[in-house]
């Protein structure tokens, strides 16, 4: 029996069993990186520099991606590496620990008051301007930086301040609360259960206030004569629902979870599901479906293929 004083550093076993397997993860997170580093990237370029995004929408998205920027560069580059040498230090563990939960619970609250602004924006377009001043939208977003900042402390604190006395083989690619937990031989780990079951109820009041926003627009949308701006507005808020709802269930369920039905297997899709997918797919579900965004980037792309070709000549 070793305790936490003595671990100075733990193994991620949850692509060590092949050396093909290993290659295979390290490429394909490779793949998912790039691209969620580009389409991120290009959205906040875009954001800035294009004065006519500089609106409430936009601001809002801008954040988005500066936390799916942030929650993808803390898990996957690690990754590919472990995937390589399956291990992390201790106190590497517990800063990816911090930061996961830092961007994961600051993109939930964000996306909360994303969905505030469309709720606004559809259901009372006169009230937009003095609900959603500039002043309001940088406390909000202030708010969920700051709030997941806390989240994440308090969580990490928790969390490691237990004796870890059961080996140091963590099945996961990252480093997760629930799979930390699993390696405490204290009864004190039940404090952070409860502290996980506290942050799932605020997750779901967070997933009510999300779904119930969406229920007013679609039903102010369905008061739209118009058959093709029915769809558009379908077409722009369905997928923004569907990622919510993934991105909610499945980090609800990674930390909620009985032991009796975890498996390495199930444990590794659902980790995939909440902390990759969404940095991964954000940028297509709610940007590049803007033509206000695509018109930007165009524009963008036009003006740098102008400079270089100038600069060449």
């Amino acid at each position: 029996m070793s305790n936490s004083s003595s671990i100075t550093h733990f193994l991620l076993l949850a692509f060590a069993d092949t050396w093909e397997m290993q290659l295979l993860h390290f490429w394909l997170f490779l793949g998912i990186y790039l691209a969620a580093l580009l389409g991120n990237g290009l959205i906040i370029t875009v954001i800035a520099c294009d004065h006519r995004l500089h609106t409430p929408m936009y601001f809002f998205l801008l954040n988005l991606s500066l936390l799916d920027l942030g929650s993808i560069s803390t898990s996957i580059p690690k990754a590919m590496a472990n995937s390589l040498w399956d291990t992390i230090s201790y106190a590497g563990c517990a800063a990816q620990v911090f930061l996961v939960i830092f961007f994961t619970s600051a993109e939930l609250y964000l996306i909360t008051i994303m969905a505030y602004d469309r709720y606004i924006a559809i259901c009372k377009p006169l009230h937009y301007g003095t609900l959603l001043g500039s002043r309001a939208c940088v406390h909000m977003a202030a708010a969920a930086w700051g709030s997941g900042f806390l989240y994440a402390l308090l969580h990490t604190a928790n969390t490691f301040s237990l004796p870890v006395c059961h080996d140091n083989a963590v099945d996961q690619f990252f480093c997760e609360i629930p799979q930390i937990l699993k390696l405490s031989c204290s009864d004190a780990y039940l404090r952070e259960v409860g502290l996980i079951a506290f942050s799932a109820y605020v997750g779901f009041v967070c997933f009510v206030f999300i779904v119930v926003s969406y229920v007013q627009i679609f039903r102010a949308v369905l008061r739209i004569p118009s058959q093709r701006g029915r769809h558009k507005a379908f077409s722009t808020c369905l997928p923004h629902l569907a990622v919510v709802s993934l991105f909610v269930s499945t980090g609800m369920f990674a930390y909620l979870k009985p032991p009796s039905i975890s498996s390495p297997s199930l444990d590794l899709v659902v980790a995939v599901l909440y902390s990759v997918g969404p940095p991964a797919v954000n940028p297509l579900i709610y940007s590049m479906r803007s033509q206000e965004l695509q018109a930007a980037v165009c524009k963008l792309m036009i003006y740098s293929l102008f400079l270089l070709e100038k600069k060449q000549s």
